[in-house]
C-alpha cells in the first residue's frame, strides 16, 4: 500500500499538472465578463466561436492550417526556453524565412519538385537560423539581453519585408496594373506543398510540423546536445561547473529557435499563400509563444495547444461576424492564458520550495 507521503506527492504532482489547464477556462470566464459588458450573450458568442473553429470540416481544417505555423514557432520557443534564453523574435524570423523561401523558389523555378520544395523549406529554416543567431551571438559574446535584441530584430525584419515587397520582390503584374500591392510573384507550383483535402487549405505542412515535434522531443530528451541545452536552462552555473560551454548552447538554442520560426514562414508561403505578402506572419511569432507555454514547454504538449489556439484564431473571425464581438478579444484571451500559465508555474515552484523546506 502506498504511504501517506507518497499519496501527498502524487496529489501535489496532479495539482501542479492541472494548474496550467485551468488557465484557459479562467481566461474564458474573464472574457465572458468582457463580452457581457459589450451587451452580447457570452454563451452565444462562445458557441459561435467554437462552432466556427471545430463545428464542421471547413472550420476544423482551417484550425489545423492556423495551428501549423503556431506549432513550428512553438517548437523553436520551446528549445530556446529549455536552453535558458527567451526568444521573442519568432515574428521576424518567420518573415525572413518566408522572404528567403520566396526568393529562392522563384529564382530557381526550373528545378524539379523533388529538389525545389525541400530546398525551399531548408533555405527558409537556414534564414531563420541566421536571424535568430544574431541575438544568440550578441548574448554569448557581449552579454546583450536577448529579449531586447530579438524584439529589435523583429522590427528590422518587418521593414526589410516592406522594402523588398515594394521594390525588388514586387510582383511585376502589380507594376503593370499600377496597383502596387505589396506582394511577390507567385511561387512556381513545384514549390507548393500538396493539399491533404480537396477544397480546403489543409496542406502537408501540418504533417511536417507534427513530425518535427516528435523529432524535437527526441532531440531534447534523447541526445547529448539536447541534454546539455536542458542542463544550461535548468542551472547555468552547475552546467558551467560540469564543463558545458553555457554561452555556446545559449546561442545554439536561439539559432535552433530561429530555424523553426523560419521554417514556419516557408511552410506558410509554400502551403497557404503561394506568395509573400504583407501581413503573412499574422502574429504567429507571438501566438506561438502562448502555444509553447500552454504546452508546458514540451514539444508534444505544443501539438494540442497549437490546435486549440489555432481554433481560437479561426473562431474569432466567425464570432465577430455573427455577434459583432471584436476578434481582438482573442488576443486578450491569449494574453490572459500566458499570464495564468506563468503564474501557475511560479506558484508551483513556490509550493515545491516550501515542501523541500519542510522536508
Amino acid at each position: 500500500m502506498p504511504s501517506k507521503s507518497e499519496y501527498s506527492r502524487l496529489l501535489n504532482r496532479t495539482i501542479e499538472a492541472l494548474l496550467p489547464l485551468l488557465a484557459v477556462p479562467v481566461a474564458l470566464i474573464i472574457g465572458a465578463v468582457l463580452i457581457y459588458a459589450l451587451g452580447v450573450n457570452p454563451f452565444q458568442a462562445y458557441g459561435t466561436l467554437f462552432q466556427g473553429a471545430f463545428g464542421n470540416v471547413s472550420g476544423f481544417t482551417q484550425s489545423l492550417v492556423k495551428a501549423t505555423p503556431l506549432l513550428l514557432v512553438g517548437l523553436g520557443v520551446t528549445i530556446a526556453f529549455r536552453g535558458g534564453v527567451i526568444n521573442i523574435g519568432g515574428e521576424g524570423q518567420l518573415i525572413v524565412g518566408a522572404l528567403a523561401a520566396t526568393a529562392f523558389s522563384i529564382g530557381f523555378s526550373e528545378l524539379p519538385r523533388i529538389i525545389l520544395l525541400p530546398l525551399t523549406l531548408l533555405v527558409a529554416a537556414l534564414s531563420g537560423a541566421v536571424w535568430g543567431g544574431v541575438p544568440g551571438v550578441l548574448k554569448a559574446r557581449l552579454g546583450v539581453n536577448e529579449i531586447l535584441s530579438t524584439v529589435m530584430m523583429n522590427a528590422i525584419a518587418l521593414q526589410l519585408s516592406n522594402y523588398l515587397l515594394r521594390g525588388p520582390m514586387i510582383d511585376p503584374a502589380e507594376i503593370e496594373r499600377g496597383t502596387q500591392i505589396a506582394q511577390s510573384d507567385l511561387l512556381p507550383q513545384a514549390a507548393w506543398l500538396s493539399r491533404l483535402m480537396p477544397r480546403t487549405l489543409l496542406h502537408s505542412g501540418a504533417i511536417l510540423a507534427v513530425v518535427m515535434a516528435v523529432l524535437v522531443y527526441i532531440f531534447l530528451w534523447r541526445t547529448t546536445i539536447g541534454y546539455r541545452i536542458r542542463a544550461v536552462g535548468l542551472n547555468p552555473d552547475a552546467a558551467r561547473y560540469a564543463g558545458i560551454p553555457v554561452q555556446f548552447y545559449q546561442a545554439l538554442s536561439l539559432i535552433l529557435g530561429g530555424a523553426f520560426a523560419g521554417l514556419a514562414g516557408g511552410v506558410e508561403v509554400s502551403g497557404v499563400h503561394h506568395r509573400m505578402m504583407e501581413g503573412l506572419s499574422g502574429g504567429y511569432g507571438f501566438s506561438g509563444i502562448v502555444a509553447a507555454l500552454f504546452g508546458k514547454l514540451h514539444p508534444l504538449g505544443a501539438i494540442p495547444a497549437s490546435v486549440l489556439f489555432g481554433g481560437l484564431l479561426v473562431g474569432a473571425d466567425r464570432m465577430q461576424r455573427a455577434t459583432q464581438v471584436p476578434s481582438a478579444l482573442i488576443t486578450v484571451l491569449l494574453g490572459l492564458v500566458v499570464l495564468f500559465v506563468v503564474s501557475s508555474e511560479i506558484w508551483a515552484r513556490r509550493r515545491a520550495r516550501r515542501r523541500e523546506t519542510r522536508g
